[in-house]
């Protein structure tokens, strides 16, 4: 017969205690079922260490250079994952070279950054979660909002669009799979930017037409003349800079002009954020867009149809300035507009030049001054002396208007040095002089009127 514990059976409180701590236990248990551990870190058994380790090494590096991992690492953080791989042999030989060019340009992060997300769907979906054949496809939602359409056919195969499913189920773990598919999936608005680009520079070789005539009173047009799309603007670049600090700020961007080929503003805002993720260049970009209003005069003069090069100088270089050389009144436009070519070049055709020509001088913004570029340990170098610089970091940007170029120092103008020319000694020829003696003898001839005969008297 059971005892009992102030009116209550020793069988029954025991049976209570006990399922009291088990359940106490199993609510102290973590309940983490994905890869992602506690403390916020992804951990070993993730499906992103698995992507990183795998045999698809291409698309791991384009993870790792389109700065990716952090916002993977968070939608892993909060869900399953599907991860579409192509194989090495798709990204490597396969894809058009242009278009990787494309996608591995600086200022086209966004473009490649969509096309990645495309292969990933923000939910586990493994290769029997397949849509029968007689079902049709079935729409799924990329990380970059952007629809997947999953399908089986009667002949077995299961694709993702327009990719054959070939390694089902080929990395599996807690928080994702990963499927392997035998091509690239390229999403229709990462199509559409590549187009536009690829339009953009064949706009930009396109040729002017005619000779107009400008007014040298005025700088302006005596007659408009028509100019065909994509033309280069007639008047010198110089006449349409807005006025300097001294004068007026620089005028908000206008709407391009007449023409309004090109959106000049979005381009310079592209190139700028191309600086800031390409590191080191920080500070060019700050002055550009905070301490001047050069950023907004570009993209004016970039909607009106103008190219330029931008030689800019990395962040090591800008800290080596002085506060004397930057606090005088429109100090800093000036010395941006020594570094601001108005020519479209390229690392390859300022490097050709200057190995065909020796020293090539190049115009800038900052009359009447030019930089002069010239070759160097194999590189291209700019200024003189002690002030020259390399060109560091080749073809940061470049779009077809506007090319930016790294380089190592800041670039002043050779100071002017007047030079006085000395006039040219001039020699006279002096006649031989004579002796006293015979000097004597020709007066007394000439009083006689005989001196015309003797040669020494004449």
């Amino acid at each position: 017969m059971d005892s009992s514990i102030y009116g209550v059976s020793s069988s029954k409180f025991f049976r209570f205690f006990l399922f009291s701590f088990v359940s106490f236990a199993i609510a102290a248990l973590p309940q983490n079922p994905s890869g992602k551990s506690s403390s916020g870190q992804i951990n070993s058994n993730s499906v992103l260490v698995a992507l990183l380790d795998s045999h698809y090494t291409e698309l791991a590096e384009l993870v790792e250079k389109a700065l990716l991992l952090q916002t993977l690492e968070e939608a892993v953080g909060k869900h399953n994952i599907t991860i579409f791989a192509p194989r090495n042999e798709a990204l490597e030989r396969q894809l058009d070279p242009e278009f990787k060019r494309f996608l591995l340009e600086p200022g086209n992060l966004k473009s490649l950054q969509t096309l990645l997300m495309f292969h990933i769907i923000p939910k586990r979906v493994g290769s029997h979660q397949w849509p029968d054949p007689k079902t049709g496809p079935v729409k799924h939602i990329a990380l970059c909002n952007d629809h997947l359409h999953l399908t089986s056919k009667s002949t077995g195969k299961k694709t993702v669009d327009s990719a054959e499913l070939i390694r089902p189920d080929d990395v599996i773990r807690p928080d994702g799979v990963i499927h392997g598919i035998h091509q690239l999936l390229i999403p229709r608005s990462v199509i559409e930017d590549f187009n536009n680009r690829r339009n953009l520079r064949s706009i930009s070789a396109v040729l002017p037409e005619g000779a107009p005539e400008v007014d040298p009173r005025t700088h302006r047009l005596k007659k408009p003349a028509p100019v065909p799309v994509g033309a280069p603007p007639v008047l010198p670049i110089y006449d349409a800079m807005a006025p300097g600090p001294s004068l007026a700020p620089a005028p908000a961007p206008g709407p391009g002009g007449p023409r309004h080929h090109f959106d000049g503003e979005s381009q310079v805002k592209d190139f700028i954020q191309t600086l800031l993720h390409y590191g080191g260049y920080n500070e060019m970009a700050d002055i550009l867009v905070n301490l001047t209003s050069l950023a907004t005069e570009m993209g004016r003069l970039v909607s009106e149809g103008y190219v330029i090069t931008v030689l800019a100088p990395n962040d090591e270089a800008m800290a080596k300035l002085t506060t004397d050389q930057l606090s005088e009144p429109g100090a800093p436009e000036q010395i941006i507009y020594y570094h601001i070519i108005p020519e479209y070049q390229t690392e390859e055709s300022m490097y050709n030049a200057v190995r065909r020509f020796g020293k090539v001088r190049y115009d800038t913004l900052r009359l009447p001054h030019k930089v002069v570029a010239q070759e160097a340990d194999g590189s291209v170098k700019f200024g003189y002396g002690e002030g020259s610089a390399y060109l560091f970091d080749p073809d940061i940007y470049t779009d077809g208007r506007i090319s930016v170029q790294g380089i190592d120092g800041v670039l002043f103008p050779e100071e002017e040095t007047e030079t006085v020319k000395k006039p040219a000694a001039v020699k006279v020829a002096s006649k031989p002089r004579r002796g006293k003696l015979l000097e004597v003898g020709c007066w007394m001839l000439g009083t006689l009127g005989q001196d015309s005969r003797f040669r020494s008297c004449q």
